[in-house]
């Protein structure tokens, strides 16, 4: 039987066939419905042709799959009873929850993301893949192809959540934590894979320090309209700082270690995660996620640091400059309107702080009283994404002359 949603639709008890999901290196994903109870599920089938190495990576990736149990790596469902009959060889079927918002490639290639996706999206990322990604290698597992086209998007209660999937690369360690084989994706593929070298975890942080540094920016780190065999060369030349390489209208590659504009992140962020990008897209395996305060492996504490930073933003209503502030539990108000002084020349007492609604902040509470128990953006609903910084004020200068309240 062929599963081209072009043929008349087939069925298997309750269940209908819908459409084609996608199109991999293994075979094809349809979505099935079930008529009865309203569920919906993946099901992904190998192509008749594979070879023998395949047709082994493919009943590993269902052994992991089955095994997997974590909200930000899609998880496997029962075959229906009666569907294994209806594929076109041996190999087994692999049932997945259905997912559908799609994958990360469709909102990246929205226009209006064409510098990058909004903040809260980011950090949203950000949270769920390193999630997914430690506890992937907590279960020894190194993914191995991380992209864009394997994140998808499911709608949560609050906010979509990112799940990666597509494991027919993934590879689970041996006793000495190396591995050498590898089929996978060159645009995202770290230099030791390139180089046939032996690896380890690692490889997946240089993947996901590519994917999100084009979540942040709109493009690739390095040298994006180059095929990777070229800017293999180049790019091993840049600094343990650089986080891009990119080449200008001349023809001359140059390097740098900070995130390029026009971007989403307010100063405080890119500034945070310019650092965390670097450990990420260190050249050296060895050295690649090692962070200063907590040593090997360490990125994934370092990029809870910064999400879970606490920042209020206040929007200078006699510039219209907006300052980003991070702010602990226990300050107070009037030592962020030292920072503010510092920073605008308005002293103190000419500050007035206003929340969004127009409401006056109390002068003995902390600074924290500024962020709202609020996660979600009325901005960013269509994305329905996480903040840090969850609350807008309002600063004016009394000798300039005050913004009137909303």
């Amino acid at each position: 039987m062929s599963w081209s949603p072009s043929l008349p639709t087939q069925t298997c008890g309750a269940w209908e066939m819908k459409e084609r999901l996608g199109t991999g290196g293994f075979g094809n994903v349809i979505r099935w419905h079930n008529q009865e109870t309203g569920e919906q599920i993946a099901i992904k089938q190998c192509r008749q042709e594979l070879s023998p190495r395949n047709r082994e990576r493919w009943c590993l990736e269902i052994q992991i799959m089955r095994r997997l149990s974590h909200p930000n790596v899609v998880a496997a469902r029962d075959v229906p009873e009666g569907m294994q009959n209806l594929a076109p060889n041996d190999l087994p079927l692999l049932a997945m929850e259905y997912c559908q918002g799609g994958d990360l490639r469709k909102y990246l290639n929205q226009f209006e993301n064409c510098c990058g996706l909004r903040e809260g999206a980011i950090l949203t990322l950000l949270s769920d893949i390193a999630s997914a990604l430690r506890y992937l290698h907590e279960n020894r597992i190194i993914h191995r192809d991380l992209k864009p086209e394997n994140i998808v998007l499911q709608q949560g209660e609050q906010r979509l959540i990112h799940k990666i999937i597509d494991l027919g690369y993934a590879k689970e360690l041996d006793q000495g934590s190396l591995c050498t084989s590898f089929v996978g994706t060159l645009q995202y593929l770290a230099p030791e894979l390139l180089e046939q070298q032996k690896y380890t975890v690692t490889v997946d942080y240089w993947s996901f320090g590519t994917l999100a540094f084009e979540c942040i920016t709109g493009f690739r780190p390095f040298l994006p309209n180059w095929q990777p065999v070229q800017w293999h060369s180049k790019v091993r030349q840049k600094s343990e700082m650089d986080i891009v390489v990119s080449e200008d209208l001349n023809g001359t590659v140059k390097f740098s270690s900070s995130l390029p504009y026009p971007n989403n992140l307010n100063g405080v962020l890119a500034q945070r995660l310019e650092k965390w990008l670097q450990l990420m897209l260190m050249w050296h395996p060895r050295q690649r996620g090692t962070d200063p305060t907590y040593g090997p492996n360490g990125c994934f504490k370092a990029l809870d640091d910064i999400l879970n930073l606490k920042l209020v933003h206040i929007l200078n209503m006699v510039t219209g400059t907006i300052h980003t502030y991070p702010v602990t539990e226990d300050e107070s108000l009037q030592s962020l309107k030292a920072r503010i002084q510092q920073d605008t020349g308005i002293p103190e007492e000419d500050q007035e702080l206003l929340q969004e609604a127009g409401l006056a902040l109390i002068p003995d509470k902390p600074a924290t009283q500024c962020i709202s128990d609020s996660k979600v953006s009325p901005a960013d609903l269509h994305f329905n994404s996480i903040l840090t910084s969850h609350l807008l004020l309002l600063m004016c200068g009394a000798r300039s002359g005050t913004a009137s309240r909303p």
